[in-house]
């Protein structure tokens, strides 16, 4: 469960913006989402390689 700490006075949108950002960081919606379906771990290691290549090439571009 998220707790986000209001100060007395403190804007509610303010608050709000603070719970979305701690939402984003804890990943959640990306837990869930994962969950969703099960993917065979052979096609996780595949699509880590291509996004790994993808990178050293945008890397290499660069350079």
């Amino acid at each position: 469960m998220l707790i986000i700490p209001v100060k007395e006075g403190e804007n509610i949108e303010r608050a709000i913006k603070k719970y979305k950002k701690k939402f984003e960081k804890t990943k959640v919606m990306r837990q869930l989402r994962g969950r969703k379906e099960f993917t065979k771990p052979s096609i996780t290691r595949r699509q880590e390689k291509i996004k790994a290549a993808y990178r050293q090439r945008k890397a290499s571009a660069e350079a």
